[in-house]
Parts: structure tokens; C-alpha cells; sequence
């Protein structure tokens, strides 16, 4: 029941101390948006790392030719190992549980020119296979992708990311246009884009794809391939452990290298950057939770302290009172509500803050590879301003016992 009388005495006192009033207010107000900004803060480390994960099959491993640093059967060190064709079918007869299987060929090592009548622009151009798009998550916006026909048949066609479209195209179909891969004519099928959009836009774009066979012998490449890419059925750390180990040993039979030699191939597992990504996101949440409570601790503290200097401040009046008929209820019930009333008014104060800071973040930055979208949850946050309150009246319930403990004749004697 709303007790008018002791909320006024409540406001009355706090309104003759204002300063330690909002210096104790000011330490749970900071708590709170402490622990709102770090929460923020993780799911936006959290999002980024996720981020890098969509784009890529979960259960995918990428084998890049390295230089053998062993001498192996006689044969010297410092040999470059050059991957091919012929992996890519070893890979698919021989290692138990491959599901998907392409090749990957950039062009020129990095960037070439597209141009379209008058304009051009400078992308990277990959030669791939029908299942690269399973493997790389791709999703044809326009069109369809690179398939098996096209591979077959050596077809000089292309798929284009979005931003390469707006390059080249501005606002006009590109959909059976052709386009000039330096100096050489293809005709554009499909539009991309990759099935993760965040916040900060354009992703992994700047590439386009053509077939993997056109890419060899229209530019001399003859059956070479940068790199391999796969996916396996067993998708446990055991289970890319063994899909790994096998591949290893399949390519180290066909290009004579040593299989414990790890600069001969450069490896890429999923499973394990994903393993890898738990451990230190985990280790972030702990981090921000161990640091979020000792900041609210402190706030409590605070407040526990200031209430304890406000029943010895308040000893005459609460001994006057006690005399007058009070009971100690009234006065453990006084106490706690004060104290509930600075921690809950400060806290909410101080969540507000909090997601004011993790709104402008959102927006002064552009998501990234490493960081993007930091939210809070309003459950969690919600969650802990209630915790906050219920501690600010376990804060609140020390000083209150020790004012429903004192004598009227004692306290009317303190000076």
C-alpha cells in the first residue's frame, strides 16, 4: 500500500543531502551503464566473428600449395608445391565423407580489369566449379550461377558480384550482356551476393567467378588451381581432424612431400576457427560479466556505505520516532526503500545511458570483419537493473537493522 508520508519523509531527506545523494546515485548509475556498454561491446566482437562464419560452409577445410621445408625421399627442400586437377579428383575418390569438392584460380593473383563500353573497374577474378556456390554460400540474386554445363563446355560466361554491377552497368541489365576480362569477351548470366548483410553493407564483394575450365585455358593456366576447397559430412573437431589428416596424406602421396612438413600446404579448418572462435568468445563473456558485477558491487557497496552514514546522521530523529510508537518495521521499511529508490531510479537512468552508447556505436561505426552490430538484449538488460534493485535492498537491509536496533534513551542522547 503507497504510504504518502513516508515516501514524503524519504524525499525530504534526500532533498537536504542532494550531493551524497547523487554521488551515491552516480555510482549505480555507472555501474549499470558499465555493464550495458560491455554487453554491447561483446555481442558486437561476438556478431563480427559470427559474421566471418556465414559466408563459408561450416564444415568446409581450404588447402593452399605451400613450399616444402623437408627433404623427402631424396628429394630437396624449398620445392614448390603446386596444386591441380588431379588433387581435386584424389580429394573426391579417395578421402571417406567429401560432400562438396571445387577449385579455386584467381586471375593474374589479384586484381583484373572489367570493362563494359566506357566504363571498367578493377575486381578479382576467380575460376571456379558448380559447387563453389555450396561451399562459399553465394546467393544468385539475377540469373543463375557458374553450373556444370558451362564448366564442361569451357563456356566464357560470368557471374558478377553487385557492387561489380553498379560499376559497370549502373542501372542497366547485365543479365546476357558481355563484358571484357581483360580484353576477352563473357557473357554476364548471373548477379550475387553472399547470404550474410550486416549493417556495415558490401561484405566480401569486389569478386566475380567465371568457370574453372575457361579460366585455365583461356589464360594459359593450364590445369593448375590456387586453391582447394571441400566439405565433409562429419562436421565434429574429431571429424575434421581426420578429414584433414586424410587430405594431407592424399596430396603428400601425389606431390611427394613429407606429411608432417607444415609449410608444404597452408590449411584452413572451419571447425577449428569456430572451436577457437567459442573459447575466446567465451572467455570475452566471462571477462565482460566478471568486470559488469564488480562494477555493480562497487555501486552497492556505495550505497550500503551512504545508508550506514544516513542511520548515524538520522540517530536522534530515528530514536524520537522509535519513542513516538515507530516500530522497527517502519523503520527497516524506510531505510530499504530509500536505498531501492536510489539504486532503481540511478539504475534505470544508467541503463538508458547504456543503450544510448551502444545506439551511437552501431552507428559512428561501420561493421567489419572483426566487429559489427553490438546489441543488448532488453530482457538481459532489464534483468539486470531488477537485480540491481534487489541488491540495492539487500544493500539497504544492514543499515535498516542496525536503525530498528537502536534505543530511543541512547539515541536521544547523541549529540
Amino acid at each position: 500500500m503507497f504510504d504518502r508520508d513516508k515516501w514524503q519523509e524519504i524525499f525530504d531527506t534526500m532533498s537536504k543531502n542532494k550531493l551524497r545523494t547523487v554521488l551515491t546515485g552516480f555510482s549505480v548509475f555507472w555501474g549499470i551503464a558499465v555493464l550495458v556498454l560491455l554487453l554491447g561491446l561483446a555481442a558486437g566482437l561476438g556478431n563480427g566473428f559470427s559474421y566471418n562464419f556465414r559466408n563459408t560452409a561450416m564444415n568446409s577445410i581450404s588447402i593452399w600449395g605451400g613450399e616444402t621445408s623437408k627433404i623427402y625421399k631424396g628429394l630437396p627442400p624449398n620445392r614448390e608445391i603446386q596444386l591441380d586437377m588431379g588433387d581435386i579428383r584424389a580429394l573426391k575418390n579417395i578421402v571417406p565423407g567429401v560432400i562438396d569438392v571445387s577449385g579455386e584460380f584467381r586471375l593474374w593473383r589479384g586484381r583484373s580489369q572489367l570493362n563494359y563500353g566506357k566504363n571498367y573497374g578493377n575486381f578479382t577474378i576467380k575460376g571456379i566449379q558448380p559447387n563453389y556456390q555450396a561451399l562459399e554460400r553465394q546467393v544468385v540474386t539475377s540469373g543463375r550461377f557458374i553450373n556444370e554445363v558451362d564448366q564442361n563446355e569451357t563456356r566464357k560466361v560470368i557471374v558478377m558480384a553487385q557492387d561489380a554491377v553498379e560499376a559497370l552497368f549502373k542501372k542497366e541489365d547485365p543479365i546476357h550482356k558481355w563484358v571484357q576480362v581483360n580484353g576477352i569477351p563473357f557473357e554476364v548470366v548471373g548477379i550475387y551476393k553472399f547470404e550474410s548483410e550486416g549493417r556495415g553493407g558490401n561484405n566480401q564483394s569486389s569478386s566475380v567467378f567465371i568457370p574453372l575450365s575457361a579460366a585455365q585455358k583461356v589464360f594459359h593456366a593450364d590445369d593448375k588451381v590456387d586453391r582447394i576447397v571441400f566439405s565433409f559430412a562429419d562436421a565434429s573437431e574429431l571429424g575434421s581432424k581426420q578429414a584433414e589428416s586424410r587430405a594431407i596424406a592424399v596430396l603428400s602421396g601425389r606431390h611427394q612431400f613429407d606429411p608432417k612438413d607444415d609449410r608444404a600446404l597452408y590449411i584452413d579448418n572451419n571447425v577449428e576457427n569456430l572451436s577457437m572462435f567459442n573459447e575466446i568468445f567465451g572467455g570475452i563473456n566471462w571477462f565482460t560479466i566478471f568486470i559488469g558485477l564488480g562494477t555493480i558491487i562497487a555501486g552497492i557497496v556505495g550505497v550500503s556505505n551512504i545508508m550506514l552514514i544516513v542511520v548515524k546522521d538520522r540517530t536522534r530523529e530515528i530514536g524520537i520516532r522509535k519513542a513516538l510508537g515507530a516500530t522497527p518495521m517502519n523503520v527497516i521499511s524506510q531505510v530499504i526503500m530509500e536505498a531501492i529508490f536510489v539504486t532503481g531510479v540511478f539504475g534505470f537512468f544508467g541503463l538508458f545511458f547504456g543503450f544510448m552508447l551502444i545506439e551511437g556505436l552501431a552507428t559512428a561505426i561501420p561493421g567489419s570483419e572483426m566487429f559489427r552490430d553490438p546489441e543488448v538484449k532488453l530482457s538481459v538488460a532489464v534483468g539486470a537493473l531488477l537485480l540491481l534493485v534487489l541488491a540495492g535492498a539487500i544493500a539497504g537491509w544492514i543499515p535498516a537493522r542496525i536503525a530498528a536496533n537502536v534505543r530511543p534513551i541512547e539515541a536521544l542522547r547523541d549529540e
